[in-house]
């Protein structure tokens, strides 16, 4: 009896980059018809999915003309609550202009990404056939690089993309309103909690020149260079180690205003009674009775809205605004009184 022919797996983009030598981004770009691909690489890809009978997805023959209808959106920590209402935003937009959102966190890359830093996350949006790209967070080099399709920044960063437009709440106007509030409650002695990035240089940098102005001295420190509740609470351990005498904390954002609370509860103090505490983004814990945070509403669904509204334009082929700046606004909670005494 014959043996039956042994079925054959269907070729995919993987196989015709391994065939021809180049990465799959490559070849999706083959397959856009870029002219970023030379004539010599365009012809040894051509050449493999010849001989591999290589039949293009759904997806690839989106990258090839058709729309596929999603937007990527890259964030660097799903912990970081700022994304919730950034996230609500976008689709408020997005799903009525027929638009989906996947969304890839950085800090899940694998180990075989260190080497290029956003490098999987970036290769896995162009085998999708994403339409456009959200950046809300600090791009790294391989998001720098340009991609093919259009790219939106949410929020400020030390870096943007080539021809990206930046939709952001204004981070400097913000920490001015921070800390003015803290002035004008009686407090001379204010410290500020910072991160990481370009929003965080941005808001330290405000808080500085405040403080200057008023002919006060800044005293800051930073955790381990994230924004996460660890690092607001080492960087309120050494604040409370290093001056003991201040009387109030201006948190980089919400998160580390949470950690600062666990440091200043061991120190032995109450808020607002012994520490006054000023979060910033106005995030859903702000909101929480064991935190009742006076904090700063950087308005992260409105950055949302405008910036998926500027991915459809862009998508349509409008013109638009390369950057946005939207209005914060200070939200009175239960932490922030007057010093004692």
């Amino acid at each position: 009896m014959a043996d039956r022919p042994r079925a054959t797996r269907r070729a995919t983009i993987y196989d015709v980059a391994a065939r021809a030598g180049v990465s799959k981004s490559l070849v999706s770009l083959v397959l856009q018809n870029s002219p970023k691909v030379s004539a010599e690489r365009r012809q040894a890809v051509e050449a493999a999915m010849v001989e591999l009978d290589y039949r293009p997805s759904r997806a690839a023959t989106a990258l090839a003309g058709s729309r596929s209808r999603t937007i990527g959106v890259v964030i660097d920590d799903f912990r970081n609550l700022w994304f919730v209402d950034l996230l609500d935003g976008l689709r408020e937009v997005l799903g009525p202009a027929g638009l989906t959102l996947t969304v890839a966190d950085l800090a899940g890359e694998s180990a075989s990404s260190e080497a290029d830093p956003g490098r999987a996350v970036i290769d896995g949006f162009v085998a999708s056939a994403v339409d456009a790209l959200v950046v809300a967070c600090e791009p790294t080099p391989a998001l720098l690089r340009p991609q093919g399709f259009p790219v939106v920044v949410a929020g400020n960063r030390s870096a943007t993309p080539p021809d990206a437009a930046v939709v952001s709440s204004d981070d400097s106007a913000g920490a001015e309103i921070a800390v003015r509030h803290l002035l004008d409650l009686g407090h001379r002695r204010i410290a500020h909690l910072t991160g990481g990035g370009g929003a965080s240089a941005l808001r330290l940098a405000a808080y500085e020149r405040v403080l200057h102005d008023v002919g006060l001295t800044p005293h800051v420190a930073s955790g381990f260079g994230r924004t996460n509740e660890p690092d607001g609470y080492e960087a309120a351990r050494r604040i409370l180690r290093e001056a003991p005498d201040t009387t109030a904390l201006f948190a980089g954002n919400d998160t580390m205003a949470l950690g600062a609370l666990a440091a200043i509860r061991e120190a032995g103090l109450d808020v607002p009674a012994g520490m006054s505490l000023m979060g910033f983004d106005n995030s859903p814990i702000a909101d929480a009775r064991i935190l009742r945070l006076t904090t700063v509403d950087s308005e992260n669904r409105e950055v949302g809205r405008r910036a998926a509204q500027t991915v459809v334009d862009r998508l349509a082929g409008a013109r638009v605004h390369r950057r946005q700046l939207v209005s914060p606004r200070l939200v009175l909670r239960d932490s922030t009184a007057p010093p004692r005494g």
